[in-house]
């Protein structure tokens, strides 16, 4: 049954925060209810001393302070956020991918077919962990796309704490596992600042990644603020679910009545993809009818599961995609094969989280456990191009060149840790089924609505779907609702900004209660739409799926289109036409909402020059100086691309035979190393992960053993991804030259680290075993950059 009612206006939905309706007392949500009222500061006083004090202890009469208690029978709390999962593809919501233990928790549970997201991840994430909207709580884009403005420093502000520091503080045990993309990038360092780490947002204990993605088989990991060593073996979702069984086995040995607040965010399915080998075997041959039989496959399994109202319209494959019909048997080949990897990491993920799931029944935990379980952060990613690439990143920013002909040669790699592929448009198309447009375009269905599953046996008996409009910004204060908790007017001595969620905490044993969110804004790079009572006005987005706009145009002025939700599930029909009036109306809400939250300036750039402008955040130094050996994230390092440097290393060399790095930026798929081989100082230059993409200059003559100064000077031609001539010296004398025709941009995974001594992760050369260091001690390295973009002086 899809309701679309309406029963209070938008001015008294801050009284609606305040005030608990349950729709029968007989309800089990009727007998657990936050009875707090009032203001509330955290931290709670301190109590006073409860025992007495005489001149002795022998007439003295001890106390301890009683430490914060949850409210007795508080459940766990367990909150799982995917990555890059439309709509569309889990088979919970009709898609063509097996997730069984979604499938589980919706049996037990109930589903949301009308929640929604910021159509990418940092925002959404931002908001889902504050309850406040994205560009309000200065996350208006993705953290490595900072801009120096109110709503888009990606500084998430103290007036805005996370619900973990909020049940931390009334007595919950809590912790994230997984992805964490809300820290500005340049913050990603040893020196921070740490206060936007999880283990600064409330999170006791963290294990995961800061990044957008990383690579499943050799991720970057941290431990609370720490670097540790990547995976052994296995993958990264493996480990994930292994470290939250862990972390709950701890926890309840020594706290079994304690309750406990687990974030766990995957990094999957987002760019690169990749699954082990054997779940992307169980579905060779099932994508080979391509995308437009699987979308409607999957809105036919919508109507009939109830997911979607039985009149809802498809909408129709933009333009730029093509008719699976019309691809050539090589398209469909690759095609074919990345939906596969697709399919492969999404159901392998899904059986980790089940892993973890099997954990709590086991433990006797499931029943008084509340899991929220978000399918996607965002819509399906539209960003590996028309027929996907196993390097969308080195397309972008370093001249990697790619077509059908080159992913076919490479078939068999797409999935495994020699590509960091990603799916192409038509098949994110597909999986973001009824929907219109992807990941990116906040101004449509397609890139914010997601999934979204509640259980919790012990507290929720309604069961089957529930369509009243819901959002990100909802889940925090729902979660505080069902725990018993009220939101706090102050945390630590800040005073908290307005919460701009709606507990839906109504709806779980009503499901035709009338819809309390009237209103709810839009945006994400540049597009931007609003829903106010049943209607939507959004803008028509400047298609990224081409090249360049036909006719470039600032977002301020993007046409509007208008569509009426309480008819029209999927926004087929505009109606911009029809209601001028209505779209009017829409458009000066819009206005006001932007304003209110720091929506404004729009900027719907996605270039280089965007990526870069959070470096603003990093002092720039004419010369960087490191001393022994040393890991950074690339963002707070030494500038090196699209520039002329030198390079100056004092070192103690051990061996004139040795091998290993002394200097590696980036990995196989984009970066630098210099390093010895043989004795030799080299020097490599990967732009992809393509033999013929590497660039390699190697000194004629070794490095003796002892004290040496090698060096290193690149001059650059000048320009973008230019080439240059690279010079080698050892103690003041050349010892090598040769020319590196190009040079990139940009890395390729987002948490490519700096090492000094040695090359995480995936090493930039083969000319190194993994895992190697630098033969001997290394006292000091200096480098000093060029001007970026510009040629290097030539000497007289």
């Amino acid at each position: 049954m899809f309701i679309y009612k309406f029963a209070m206006s938008r001015r008294n939905r801050h009284k609606m925060r305040a005030l608990r309706i349950f729709t029968a007392i007989s309800s089990p949500l009727a007998l657990w209810s936050s009875t707090a009222t009032g203001q509330e500061a955290l931290p709670q006083a301190p109590q006073p001393f409860a025992g007495s004090i005489g001149r002795t202890y022998v007439d003295s009469v001890p106390s301890f302070p009683k430490p914060v208690t949850a409210p007795a029978g508080a459940p766990n709390v367990v909150l799982i956020m995917t990555d890059d999962v439309g709509f569309g593809a889990a088979s919970t919501f009709g898609g063509p991918v097996p997730t069984p233990n979604l499938d589980r928790l919706a049996s037990r549970g109930i589903v949301f077919n009308r929640f929604h997201t910021k159509a990418m991840c940092s925002p959404t994430r931002a908001s889902l962990l504050t309850g406040r909207n994205h560009h309000a709580v200065d996350n208006g884009t993705v953290a490595n796309l900072s801009t120096g403005f109110p709503g888009y420093d990606n500084n998430l502000p103290k007036s805005a704490a996370t619900v973990a520091e909020i049940l931390r503080q009334h007595g919950w045990n809590t912790a994230m596992i997984g992805k964490h993309h809300n820290t500005p990038e340049p913050f990603v360092s040893p020196a921070g600042p740490f206060d936007l780490w999880p283990t600064g947002l409330g999170f006791e204990y963290f294990y995961g990644f800061m990044a957008a993605s990383t690579n499943q088989f050799s991720p970057a990991l941290y431990r609370n603020t720490s670097p540790i060593p990547t995976l052994r073996d296995g993958v990264l979702d493996k480990a994930l679910a292994d470290d939250a069984i862990g972390w709950i086995h701890a926890q309840k040995a020594a706290a079994p009545d304690k309750p406990f607040f687990l974030y766990y965010a995957t990094g999957s399915a987002h760019n690169p993809l990749q699954a082990p080998a054997d779940w992307i075997a169980k579905f060779r041959g099932r994508f080979d009818n391509g995308w437009d039989a699987v979308r409607k496959g999957t809105v036919d399994r919508q109507r009939k599961l109830g997911i979607v109202p039985r009149t809802t319209k498809d909408t129709t494959r933009p333009d730029e995609i093509p008719a699976w019909s019309t691809l050539t048997p090589e398209q469909r080949r690759v095609n074919a094969r990345l939906m596969e990897v697709y399919a492969g990491m999404l159901s392998y993920q899904d059986a980790q989280i089940g892993r973890m799931l099997d954990e709590l029944d086991r433990m006797g935990e499931a029943d008084n456990t509340l899991v929220m379980f978000i399918e996607g952060d965002n819509g399906a990613a539209p960003e590996a191009g028309p027929d996907g690439q196993s390097n969308p990143m080195a397309v972008f920013a370093n001249g990697f060149k790619e077509d059908a002909s080159s992913l076919a040669a490479q078939l068999d790699k797409l999935g495994g840790p020699d590509a960091v592929a990603g799916m192409g448009w038509g098949w994110a198309w597909a999986t973001n089924a009824p929907f219109k447009w992807f990941k990116q375009y906040g101004s449509h269905l397609g890139g914010t609505r997601n999934p979204l599953v509640v259980s919790w046996p012990k507290g929720i008996s309604g069961r089957g779907i529930r369509s009243q409009f819901t959002d990100v910004v909802d889940v925090m204060p729902t979660i505080l609702d069902l725990a018993g908790v009220q939101i706090p007017d102050s945390v630590n001595g800040v005073k908290q900004q307005a919460v701009d969620g709606i507990s839906f905490r109504y709806t779980l044993d009503a499901p035709d209660a009338p819809e309390r969110r009237h209103t709810q804004y839009f945006e994400m790079m540049g597009n931007h739409g609003i829903y106010h009572d049943g209607w939507m006005a959004s803008t028509t987005p400047v298609n990224r799926l081409r090249s360049k706009p036909d006719h470039p145009v600032l977002p301020t002025d993007y046409k509007w289109e208008l569509y009426n939700l309480t008819r029209d599930y999927s926004q087929a029909n505009d109606l911009a036409a029809k209601h001028p009036e209505k779209l009017a109306e829409l458009k000066a809400l819009f206005e006001v909402e932007a304003r209110r939250n720091n929506v404004y300036p729009l900027d719907d750039r996605l270039d280089m020059a965007r990526f870069s402008a959070s470096a603003a955040l990093v002092p720039k130094r004419k010369r960087y100086v490191y001393w022994g050996e040393v890991t950074l994230p690339a963002a707070t390092s030494a500038p090196i691309f699209n520039r002329g440097f030198t390079l100056d290393a004092q070192v103690d060399v051990a061996s004139s035979q040795g091998t290993g790095p002394l200097l590696a930026i980036g990995g196989k798929f984009a970066g630098w190393s210099f390093y010895l081989v043989d004795g030799r100082p080299a020097v490599t230059v990967a732009t992809s992960q393509r033999p013929e993409d590497h660039f390699r200059v190697v000194a004629s003559q070794p490095v003796a053993p002892g004290a040496s100064r090698i060096g290193f000077s690149f001059r650059y031609d000048g320009g973008h991804n230019a080439g240059g001539e690279m010079i080698i010296t050892a103690n003041g004398k050349e010892i090598g030259r040769g020319r590196i025709p190009r040079t990139l941009s940009k890395l390729v995974e987002m948490t490519d680290t700096f090492d000094i001594g040695f090359d995480a992760d995936t090493p930039v050369t083969d000319d190194y075993p993994k895992g190697s260091h630098f033969p001997g001690t290394i006292a000091r390295l200096e480098i000093v950059p060029g001007d970026a973009g510009a040629p290097t002086p030539v000497e007289r």
